[in-house]
Order: C-alpha cells, then sequence, then structure tokens
C-alpha cells in the first residue's frame, strides 16, 4: 500500500470514528468533542488493536505515526491560536473578578498540592528512564490541575447557564486556571529539557522574547493588515495567508527555543487586536479545518500511544487514586474558593464541577508530556482516561446539584449567600 493511499485511509477512518463516537455523545448530552477523544482511543491498541491486531498493525503501522503526528500536532498549534484570539480578561464587577481569581488560584493549588502528595508513589513504576523526580512530579501535578476552558463554555452555553452565577465564576476562574497551568508547564518544560541552568534561562529569555515581539511589533502591525476591508467588517481574505505566517513563525521560535510549538500559536493568537469582528473571521478561516479534521487526527495519535497494560496488576488501582486525587482537588479546591468569595454550597459545588472537566486542554497537556519524555505509555494511558472521566461527569454533576430546583439565575440578580 503506497504512503499517500494509507494516510486517505487513516484519515477516512479517523473522522468517521469521530463522528460516530461524537454524534453517540451528543444524544447522551455531551459535548461532541468528548465523543471525538473516544473515538481516537478506540482506534488504538485497546480496542481496534485488540479486536483486530492484524488490521490495526496494517492500517496503523509505526512508521506511518510521525506523520500523523505531525498533522496532529499542527492541528493544536492551530486550536491554541483560536484560543489566544479569543482570549479575554474576565468581565463583570470588581467582586466577580476577585472571585475569578480566588477560585481559580485555590483551584489550581489544591490538586497541585494532591499532585506533588501522590508523585512518589508513582516515580518509581511510572517514570521513564532518565526523567529527574522533580520534572516528573511537576508535570503530574501540572495534568491535574488543568481546567477544559473550551468543554466548559460548551456546557454551560448548551446549558443556558453562561450568565448563572456559576457559569460566570466558572469562566473567570477556568480563564485565570489555564493560564496558570501553561506558565507553569512552560517552566517545567524549561526544566525538564534545559539540563543546565544556563540552559532554563536561555528558554526563559526567549520567552520573553517571544512576548516581546509579539506584543511590541507583531500586534500593531497584525492591527493594520487586518484592518476591517469587507462590509460586514471582516478582514480581507488576502490577510489569511500573513496570519498563518505569523502563527507559524512564532511556533517555530517557541519549539527552537525548548518550549513546545504550541506556546508560540498561543502567544501570536492572544498578541491580535481585541476584536471580536477579527476572532469571527479566525474561527470561520481556520478552525474548520483545526477541529473538523486536525484535532480528531490528534486523538487518534494519542490513542495509539495508550495501552492496555495500564490497568493491568496494580494499575487499576492507581487509576482510581489518580482519580480520586483529581476529582477531589477540583471539587474541594474550587467550591473553597467560592466559599471564601461569599456564594452559597450549591452554585460553589457546582462551580467545582464544571472546573473538574478536563477534556480537550489535559490532552493536549499529557500529548506533550508524553512527547517531551516526561511519562510513559502506562500513565499517558491512566491519564486520557481520567480526561474522559471527569469531563463526562461534569454535565450529570450539576444535573445533580440542581435536581428539583430551577437552574440558576442570572448572577445580576444573584446576591451571594453569606450564610448559607
Amino acid at each position: 500500500m503506497s504512503a499517500l493511499l494509507l494516510l486517505m485511509l487513516q484519515l477516512s477512518l479517523v473522522l468517521a470514528a469521530a463522528k460516530a463516537c461524537g454524534a453517540v455523545l451528543r444524544r447522551l448530552g455531551q459535548p461532541p468533542v468528548i465523543g471525538e477523544m473516544a473515538g481516537g482511543l478506540l482506534l488504538g491498541p485497546l480496542a481496534f488493536g485488540a479486536w483486530l491486531p492484524h488490521a490495526h498493525a496494517a492500517v496503523f503501522p509505526a512508521d506511518s505515526l510521525p506523520v500523523l503526528s505531525g498533522l496532529g500536532t499542527l492541528g493544536v498549534a492551530l486550536f491554541m491560536f483560536i484560543m489566544g484570539a479569543e482570549l479575554r480578561a474576565p468581565d463583570g464587577t470588581r467582586a466577580q473578578l476577585r472571585a475569578a481569581v480566588s477560585i481559580g488560584g485555590v483551584g489550581i493549588a489544591a490538586p497541585l498540592a494532591l499532585g506533588l502528595a501522590v508523585a512518589p508513589a508513582l516515580y518509581p513504576r511510572f517514570a521513564p528512564d532518565g526523567v529527574g523526580y522533580w520534572p516528573f512530579a511537576l508535570f503530574v501535578a501540572a495534568a491535574i490541575s488543568v481546567t477544559a476552558f473550551p468543554v466548559l463554555a460548551r456546557i454551560l452555553r448548551d446549558r443556558g447557564l453562561a450568565r448563572s452565577t456559576p457559569g460566570r465564576l466558572a469562566l473567570g476562574a477556568g480563564l485565570v486556571n489555564d493560564a496558570v497551568v501553561w506558565i507553569f508547564l512552560a517552566a517545567v518544560l524549561a526544566v525538564a529539557g534545559g539540563g543546565s541552568g544556563r540552559a532554563v534561562a536561555a528558554t526563559a529569555a526567549g520567552a520573553v522574547v517571544l512576548a516581546g515581539v509579539a506584543f511590541r511589533w507583531l500586534r500593531p502591525l497584525y492591527a493594520r493588515l487586518l484592518r476591517p476591508a469587507a462590509g460586514d467588517g471582516a478582514p480581507s481574505s488576502s490577510a489569511l495567508v500573513p496570519v498563518l505566517l505569523g502563527l507559524l513563525g512564532c511556533a517555530a521560535f517557541s519549539e527552537w527555543i525548548g518550549l513546545h510549538a504550541i506556546f508560540g500559536a498561543f502567544v501570536f493568537g492572544a498578541c491580535l487586536p481585541r476584536d471580536d469582528r477579527i476572532l469571527a473571521w479566525c474561527v470561520r478561516a481556520i478552525e474548520p479545518l483545526a477541529i473538523g479534521l486536525l484535532m480528531p487526527v490528534m486523538f487518534a495519535v494519542a490513542g495509539q500511544h495508550a495501552t492496555p497494560e495500564a490497568f493491568g496488576a496494580m494499575g487499576a488501582g492507581v487509576f482510581a487514586l489518580l482519580l480520586a486525587v483529581a476529582i477531589s482537588g477540583k471539587l474541594a479546591g474550587c467550591a473553597a474558593g467560592a466559599r471564601l468569595c461569599g456564594h452559597g454550597w450549591r452554585d460553589s459545588l457546582a462551580v467545582g464541577a464544571l472546573m473538574n472537566a478536563r477534556g480537550l486542554m489535559e490532552l493536549i497537556v499529557i500529548r506533550i508530556g508524553y512527547d517531551a519524555g516526561l511519562i510513559g505509555p502506562e500513565l499517558f494511558t491512566m491519564l486520557f482516561a481520567l480526561t474522559l472521566v471527569t469531563t463526562v461527569m461534569a454535565s450529570p454533576l450539576l444535573s445533580l446539584l440542581y435536581r428539583g430546583t430551577p437552574w440558576p439565575a442570572p448572577a445580576a440578580a444573584i446576591v451571594p449567600e453569606r450564610n448559607a
């Protein structure tokens, strides 16, 4: 089978699995992205490889995975560019801003601490050869602390809760949470890959240069390039190539200084002018390719790295421990942060349930850790499964918390229950 024919077959299977599983999960009240992630897992050794090993080996031979991995990484970079372009400061009153920082901060600190607490038990068995204790432990802590901001926003939009008290708190806190986690992850990668203090300092200096160039020079340049030209206020179609050049250039520089390419893509998206017309144009031009084709490829490549050995012997117990740590850290931490700001238990726990969803962002994080050699296939598989479980449980937890009562009213109509 020629390489091109094999690639076409792989892409067809990936898209078919993503579409089918996404449709099933949509019927169950879940965001389709969870089904697409599950579809990628099913195409790997856990399902396809177990049921039809010869067919799996023929369709996904090891020497074909680098090409798929490259496509998947490009999809992640495009997605993170959109995330950067969508980045906005939490809106609302000063009290809501303080609450977002409080919930986001405690919602990171609790799972980080729990992740570091369980790392000594995980390191001897699950750390790849040559990986130091602290890079491994810090990465595990970072992976447990992630919140899936895009999935969170999708759940709130689907349920009409985006303007409710728990919805606004979770959106603001999720933005704070993910911003801190990505900075923390960048530091972990710099420490893990640099080896010497001088190399780590060089990586940090490169990151500062990237951010400085992006916001000092690229921002005004692209403000002129993306000046609305169409009648609907959108930039002209010819601006797409300069945008892609800027995205790829920042991603390449980020990879060159020792960080993952997605950091550069995210920074470039964040440096674009905060104009909703520009954002809508970027979404229309880039998101269909990134989310419709390339992201399912990333899920499928991730699924190829999963291993059934992860849940053998003591693996099931370790997975249960990771689940307990991840869920309790987010639920307790975020609920405590909301309570400290004077909100009632129900709304506070609802914020925790929403922030517990890890979704796509977690999968990106663990894929980065796997590519960097910080975790092996067994822990990668457990964290992949943890991603699915914590994301799937967000909607049912919300329904349980508000069972028999009206859904939360818009935030403007609610006063925090300080004595609830």
